[in-house]
């Protein structure tokens, strides 16, 4: 199986930590140069830093920049220079009652979920397009399908994913460039375990009690009944970016530990 990335560039927004974290060091592991994309200058270089710790063999090289707005786009861009993998993996979530989501949440949502991965493929895809070569993976959720009730804007900007995904790929008919969405599950991250630690200690109790509870009323039709670790989710991501998934392209691969019981 060949996973060499030895010489390839590659861009992975919101890899200041958790997915996206374990993403840049699987892609670093595999021989790519690997693009490190906090919001600001301090979050990206604390996570070079790290990331070279990690992986002192690693080449990395930073991109800082807020891509859900137009000018933080345009300065990832300019530090990335040319790219032949692009992980479209920053986004936010939070637990909302959809009654209480405003206008400017679903704006802040889409910009962010959505407009900044369009904003870099439709950049980039031209690119590799012209060379033949080249990997766009976007992250997508189970809940693009699984739609939440508790987090509502979340879903749905997760869904539009997996549609301009799907879309991007149609453009690469007959080329070696693939454009494919991952869908995890639900994946224990550092923010994630604060806000478990917050919400046990408010209503003393355990995390481990959270996360059962969660589990029987929000993910019931959970196989793995636990969550996934970033570095489970970027298995996957790294192996649809190496050589060996050339055949895969305009798929949705769930890495969802068997939430959703239909095939996608």
């Amino acid at each position: 199986m060949n996973l060499d990335l030895t010489g390839k560039r590659a861009l992975v927004t919101g890899s200041s930590r958790g997915i996206g974290f374990a993403t840049a060091l699987g892609l670093a592991g595999m021989g790519a140069t690997v693009l490190i994309n906090g919001r600001t200058k301090e979050s990206t270089a604390a996570a070079m830093t790290k990331a070279q710790a990690a992986a002192p063999k690693g080449r990395f090289e930073p991109a800082p920049g807020d891509l859900a707005v137009l000018e933080g786009t345009h300065a990832v861009i300019a530090a990335s220079r040319e790219l032949d993998i692009l992980v479209n993996n920053m986004s936010i979530y939070d637990v909302k009652a959809f009654q209480d989501i405003t206008d400017a949440d679903w704006q802040t949502y889409f910009d962010t979920n959505v407009m900044s991965g369009v904003r870099l493929t439709r950049h980039f895809l031209p690119k590799m397009l012209a060379k033949n070569w080249g990997r766009v993976v976007f992250v997508s959720s189970e809940s693009g399908i699984n739609i939440p009730d508790e987090m509502m804007h979340y879903g749905v900007t997760k869904a539009a994913q997996l549609a301009v995904a799907r879309g991007c790929a149609e453009l690469t008919k007959g080329t070696a460039v693939t454009v494919n969405s991952v869908l995890p599950g639900p994946t224990w991250v550092e923010g994630l375990a604060a806000k478990f630690a917050s919400r046990a200690k408010a209503q003393n109790t355990t995390v481990e009690a959270l996360q059962e509870q969660m589990f029987a009323k929000r993910r019931p039709t959970s196989l793995l009944r636990r969550f996934e670790t970033a570095e489970e989710i970027a298995s996957m991501i790294c192996y649809v970016c190496s050589p060996a998934a050339s055949g895969t392209n305009g798929a949705g691969l769930r890495v969802d530990g068997g939430c959703v019981r239909m095939p996608f």
